[in-house]
């Protein structure tokens, strides 16, 4: 890749960073359950998280791609960008599509760090992958909104001072596109915890931080609906690309990870009186991992160039997302497997993150999603659901 979209320095920047957060700082919050704190805030010190807020609201007004290898790295490093990496995406509703109140009472905030924007509650138990059937409702009021409803599988809830909310304000059967009639609110959850929001942590194979989400006749000022109601779905689409993009470049930084690791194992581990990366039956599977995640790199470059130039790339963010999510699994795996017992041991770090990078075998987009995408709006095939 050119400097122009690897962005050496900013890679170099982050990787001093992370330094200071080892295995065993990740090691410690895993067992713990806890949240980076330390972490996040030295990324939002050093202005890694608003990266792609404009310089006017105190951001760097950088591309997605820039935002591609911060997260790239952090990963690479063994750490996990899932604290945070909303930050960046999720703004990105409001900057669109916010008004110019809006943008200039939040982003500022955000981008300093004194707000944290970092929960998107758009998943609901009943709808799975299937936004235009969310039942989570707003309805009008005097003086703005009650919003009444669930969310699950919401993320930082617990540590963010915002959350992007989707809620229908029309009903699916009144409405001519199943699409329509849904909006985007920015929910202050300080003011609506306890007052109509219930926040409910949901413990999971990995330390995540996610939760569920109640709504029980929950006061919305009108201020805070984002653009136009009824476009919502419309407006969360480029987050979601920018979602997926981000993600897919969490992956290859996990798969780099586990290659990393892999073949340092294999250098130095001797069996039998050599290096048990003598054996093709190890350098094979290394080698494979490498020629996917380099493959799957491409794609994620190539979405995320799109993005930038404000392109249509709904079938390269999925697409980057699959590979880059698929050769990270398999980059998990080779690597417990040249680890052998060893892979399994909590201080190697590997077990921690090969739990951590299956998880984007289902988030943001399940697999199956993504292939169904491909078949109905690339190959022309008959819808399937």
């Amino acid at each position: 890749m050119s400097d122009e979209i690897s962005f050496p320095e900013i890679r170099e920047s982050v990787r001093k960073l992370c330094a200071n957060f080892p295995g065993a700082y990740w090691r410690g919050l895993d067992r713990e359950r806890a949240y980076p704190t330390a972490f996040v805030a030295r990324l939002t010190a050093e202005g890694f998280l608003s990266v792609l807020i404009p310089e006017e609201f105190g951001g760097s007004g950088l591309g997605l791609g820039a935002a591609v290898a911060v997260l790239e790295e952090v990963h690479r490093s063994g750490g996990n960008g899932g604290a945070a990496h909303a930050q960046m995406y999720t703004m990105g509703t409001l900057l669109r599509h916010g008004s110019d109140s809006q943008k200039w009472r939040y982003l500022p905030e955000i981008a300093s760090g004194r707000l944290r924007l970092q929960a998107f509650g758009v998943t609901e138990p009943t709808s799975g992958t299937d936004t235009t059937r969310i039942q989570t409702f707003a309805r009008r009021s005097v003086d703005g909104y009650i919003v009444n409803g669930q969310k699950i599988w919401i993320s930082r809830a617990e540590h963010s001072d915002l959350l992007l909310l989707l809620a229908r304000t029309t009903s699916r059967a009144e409405v001519k596109k199943s699409t329509d009639g849904m909006s985007v609110f920015l929910i202050d959850i300080a003011q609506a915890a306890g007052r109509g929001l219930t926040i409910r942590p949901i413990r999971t194979m990995i330390n995540h931080a996610t939760t569920e989400l109640f709504f029980d006749e929950l006061e919305v000022p009108a201020d805070n609906l984002i653009g136009e109601e009824g476009s919502g779905f419309r407006y969360i689409l480029d987050g979601m690309n920018a979602e997926r993009i981000l993600i897919a470049a969490e992956c290859i930084g996990d798969g780099k990870f586990f290659i990393d690791r892999a073949s340092a194992y294999a250098r130095e581990r001797s069996v039998f009186g050599r290096p048990i990366g003598e054996n093709q039956g190890i350098q094979f599977p290394i080698a494979r991992a490498h020629v996917q995640v380099s493959a799957a790199e491409e794609m994620v470059k190539k979405a995320a160039i799109l993005f930038d130039a404000g392109k249509p790339c709904g079938t390269e963010a999925n697409m980057a997302k699959l590979l880059a999510s698929e050769a990270s699994w398999f980059a998990a795996d080779m690597c417990i497997q040249t680890h052998g017992g060893f892979g399994f041991a909590e201080e190697f770090d590997i077990e921690r993150k090969f739990r951590e990078t299956r998880l984007y075998q289902i988030a943001p987009i399940s697999t199956n999603l993504i292939l169904s995408h491909v078949a109905t709006h690339v190959l022309g095939l008959p819808k399937s659901y």
